[in-house]
């Protein structure tokens, strides 16, 4: 089968169950705190569709991969009405934690399932046994990836929102004037600059290594398990 196709297959299903999760976790935590918005729109659901963004989570993302780029995307943000949280400062933070934590719980259980099958498999890692593993190592690469993305504090970003609750309020009013050029930002960073300055290696040195170091703690978990 074409290289690009199972690549294509290993990434896309992980890549939109990370993503329903992420936005999920964010609307019942919210209702949780006292906002029922995500409810009362019926975003609390598992179903894709409802979550789906078709350029942000699979075109935009497919083409990045294809390309060699850093993958990123997004699905349709979850709403949230700060004012209907019974703490909204609080309430805000805990919402935005929420999605990359369902991440990380998402990768820790695809570093158990690696680990079992690893066990179960013994030597055998070609044909169809190969590409389960690697779908699950893609399954966890991409939750850890989606989850330290989205803590980056560039608006609208989940990280954002975590620093606003943290700043005084009057930082934070400030801070909070930044989030209109939060996607040109991300943009300039993420694509214009390292195709202008190559050499800067933006990526390579500052997001990769903190995905690498996580990663191999996944890693490690999957070895110990399937040991």
């Amino acid at each position: 089968m074409n290289q690009t196709l199972l690549t294509a297959l290993a990434l896309i299903p992980a890549l939109v169950v990370a993503i329903v999760f992420h936005e999920v976790a964010h609307g019942w935590t919210a209702l949780m705190l006292g906002d029922p918005t995500a409810k009362e729109r019926r975003r609390l659901t598992l179903n894709p569709i409802r979550h789906v963004d078709p350029f942000g989570t699979l075109i935009l993302p497919g083409m990045l991969a294809l390309s060699g780029l850093p993958v990123f995307g997004w699905a349709r943000p979850v709403p949230v009405v700060k004012q209907r949280l019974r703490n909204p400062r609080f309430g805000m933070m805990a919402v935005a934690a929420a999605g990359p934590a369902s991440n990380f719980v998402l990768a820790t259980l695809g570093a158990v399932a690696l680990g079992l099958y690893a066990r179960a498999l013994g030597g055998d890692a070609g044909g169809i046994a190969g590409f389960a593993g690697a779908a699950l190592y893609s399954f966890i690469l991409i939750n850890v990836f989606l989850a330290l993305f989205n803590l980056l504090p560039i608006p609208p970003f989940d990280g954002s929102h975590i620093v606003e609750g943290l700043l005084p309020e009057r930082a934070a009013r400030a801070y909070d004037r930044l989030r209109p050029f939060g996607f040109g930002l991300m943009f300039a960073l993420l694509l214009v600059v390292p195709m202008l300055f190559p050499s800067w290696s933006i990526v390579e040195r500052v997001l990769l290594p903190p995905v690498a170091w996580v990663e191999s703690q996944y890693m490690w978990l999957a070895a110990w398990i399937a040991s």
